[in-house]
This record gives C-alpha cells, structure tokens and sequence, in this order.
C-alpha cells in the first residue's frame, strides 16, 4: 500500500509540472494575442489595397500578353509553405503539411521552423519573417515564373476565422487571373498597363506573403491558447482524480495499520 501511495504522489507531481507548463504558455499566448491580430488586421489592409490595384491591371485587355498571365497547365507546382516556430498549437502545423502534401508539387519554400524542418532547409521564423525577406522570395519566384520555369505558386497558409476556428488553406497567386468585374475608373496609366502590372506583381506578391504570415501566426497564437487551455483542463482534472485516488489508498493504509495493532493488542 505504502508503495502505492508514493507512485501516486509522483504522478501528481509530475501533472502538476506539466500543469505549471501548460499555464505559462497559455500566458504567452495571451499576451501575444492583441498585437498579432493587430498585426494580422494590418496585413490584411495593405493586401486588399494592393489586390485592388492589380485587379483593375489585369481587367486591362493590354495585360493580356503578361507573363503573369499566360496559361499553364499547372503542372509544374511551387508552394510556399507557412508553418510555425514551435508546436503545442494543437493541429496548426500538422493541419498545414497535410493540406501541402494533397495538393502536389515540385518545390517547396518553407516559413516557419517546423516546416524547415519536415522540407529540410535551412530555418527562418514564421514570427519574424521580414520585409525583405519576402520581398527577395517573390522576386526570385517571379522571375523563374516568367523565364516559363515552373506553371503555378501557391502559398499554404492558416486563415482566421475566429479564437476557436483556424483553417489551412492555399491561396494561388501565379499565374494571374483577370478580374471581371474591375473597371479602370478612368486611370491612365504611364508608360502604359502592362509595364505597370509587371513591375508591380513582385511587390503585390511580397505584400501578399506577408499578410498571410501575419494572418498564420495570429492563428497560430490562437491555437497554443485554445490547446493550452485544453490541456490545463484536463491535468486539472487528472489531478483531482489522482488526488482522490492517493486519499483512498492512504486512508486503507492508515485503516490496515489500525486493524493490526488492534489485532496485535488483543493477541
């Protein structure tokens, strides 16, 4: 009974350890929530901006003859792939690698240290990812896009829906589509539609990547939260069982201790 009662302690101790874990990095998370969804709504402004500007390009019958926007076959896919730093997140990085590895493709440019990781090379922070960073990234893809190197980039990232819902998706950006619906609102454009759309694509995609950064670690963030929180629940609960578990044995311990020395006394 006695080494009963000690392997219980143990366990208590060591879910209470993990318990102390769990809350810290629930508290990170937290503090981290404000300033990333800051971040993330920022992002978001500054893409769709851009974005606008792109569609009104595209509607030009002029574009028509970009090399952003011939047609492929899509054969010949690349990836940017958005993961995170660190896991305890619950499904983020997992759910992201599972969506990469449906779609198909012939290269993969990590962000983030888990996604180094799984696609080996060298590592960068999906938290600190920077402008020039991307920048350097869409302008390199651009280029191969152009010279015919490969038909079609994607970027697997993780939308926000909500604290409680994250999503993987892929958002395809080359080659460009038209927009049907975007209208030139009477803008002349100097030297003229094209040159514009092509000197501005690496930059609308750079733009882009590091909104969807932003919009991955917020959510990210939010997934550490909800798993933590989901975890100090159930070592809580884990705990209370075991302690329940620890005042029985010790009470049949201290209940057989009394039975002999009473059965001692009366012999």
């Amino acid at each position: 009974m006695g080494a009963n009662t000690k392997a219980l302690k143990n366990r208590i101790r060591s879910v209470d350890s993990t318990l102390h874990t769990t809350s810290a990095m629930g508290l990170v998370a937290s503090s981290k929530m404000r300033k990333s969804n800051e971040r993330m709504q920022g992002g978001r402004q500054y893409a769709d901006a851009f974005a606008s500007v792109v569609d009104v390009l595209t509607a030009c019958p002029e574009c028509a003859g970009s090399p952003f926007m011939r047609e492929t076959d899509g054969k010949r896919t690349r990836l940017i792939v958005i993961a995170g730093d660190r896991g305890l997140a619950g499904g983020y990085n997992a759910n992201v690698f599972r969506l990469t590895e449906s779609l198909g493709h012939e290269a993969v440019y990590p962000i983030g240290k888990r996604a180094c990781d799984r696609y080996r090379a060298p590592h960068n922070s999906s938290e600190y990812y920077t402008g020039a960073e991307a920048t350097a990234l869409a302008r390199r893809l651009c280029t191969e896009f152009a010279a015919g190197e490969y038909d079609r980039l994607g970027i697997v990232y993780t939308r926000y829906v909500s604290m409680l819902s994250q999503v993987a998706e892929v958002r395809w950006v080359l080659p460009l589509t038209r927009a049907e619906n975007a209208g030139t609102l009477g803008v002349l454009f100097e030297p003229d539609e094209e040159t514009i759309l092509n000197a501005t694509v690496p930059d609308y995609i750079a733009g882009l990547l590091m909104a969807l950064i932003r919009e991955s670690f917020a959510s990210e963030v939010a997934a550490r939260r909800m798993a933590m929180d989901s975890a100090g629940k159930n070592a809580r609960a884990m705990i209370d069982d075991l302690q329940l578990q620890y005042n029985r044995a010790r009470q049949g311990a201290i209940t057989q201790e009394i039975t002999e020395i009473v059965a001692g006394a009366g012999s």
